[in-house]
């Protein structure tokens, strides 16, 4: 099926926000054996093949678990250990990336993407932070505006046009050792701030509730992109605003016309 192909980009895999991928053991290796799988069958079919370039969607999560537990904790691409991803997802790909280590018939590209939104995103159950505020925003007062946690973890998202051209440009650099960049929009901001960017975006006079009862994930992950800059020659230009603004005026769309 790949046969004659000259570059694969994986962008598949079992994704979703923090209730659809952590919220029980089960849910973790039912993340884990998903993405193991997916991976596993596409880089074999890539090198059976003979594709001559590979990129890979990675994650941030492939970071120590521990550290991203502390406020403000930075990483660069080598900060990965001591080994302990952020749960099966995590996991799965962090392995990934090993596969990747090991196939030496592969030119490959690693990027570690951290947080990405935009239009056509997945605005249900296992939406991301992001859309599922825009729903919320959008659908109030039928649904509250619910933010998981008190709101002081921080975030950095990646608009989705930013992390294309940064893909494209990744594809121009595939090598062997692979090279592993993080993929981030160094705009740091905490969930309260996302929460109220949203609400003004909006126009209406939403009321903002947070439950510090529901899982928040890691307290700060921010991406130290500069090896992306030094070897893509590559930035962010979307201020999160912008991009914020983007897809919602395409998410009321969208909900609206389902209606």
């Amino acid at each position: 099926m790949l046969d004659g192909s000259d570059c694969v980009y994986h962008l598949a895999a079992w994704i979703g926000g923090i209730e659809h991928l952590h919220e029980s053991k089960e849910a973790e290796l039912k993340t884990l054996q998903s993405n193991l799988a997916i991976d596993t069958n596409v880089i074999r079919a890539c090198a059976e093949s003979k594709v001559s370039k590979f990129i890979y969607a990675s994650s941030v999560s492939v970071y120590p678990s521990n550290v991203q537990r502390a406020i403000n904790a930075r990483f660069a691409e080598d900060d990965v250990a001591p080994i302990n991803p952020d749960g099966g997802y995590g996991w799965a790909k962090l392995i990934g990336e090993t596969q990747l280590d090991l196939a030496e018939s592969l030119k490959s590209g690693i990027a570690r993407i951290s947080n990405i939104y935009g239009e056509y995103c997945k605005l249900g159950k296992t939406a991301h932070v992001v859309p599922a505020l825009i729903r919320k925003a959008i659908n109030y007062p039928t649904e509250p505006f619910i933010v998981w946690g008190d709101g002081t973890q921080t975030r950095n998202f990646i608009y989705i046009q930013d992390c294309v051209e940064a893909l494209l440009k990744l594809e121009e650099h595939a090598s062997y050792p692979p090279l592993k960049v993080n993929i981030a929009n160094p705009e740091t901001v905490t969930i309260r701030e996302l929460a109220e960017t949203i609400v003004s975006i909006s126009g209406k006079n939403i009321r903002i509730t947070y439950d510090p009862t529901k899982p928040v994930g890691p307290l700060s992950r921010i991406p130290d992109i500069r090896r992306a800059e030094k070897e893509l020659g590559w930035k962010p230009a979307t201020p999160l605003r912008v991009g914020l603004e983007r897809t919602y005026e395409w998410a009321e769309q969208f909900i609206n016309s389902s209606k």
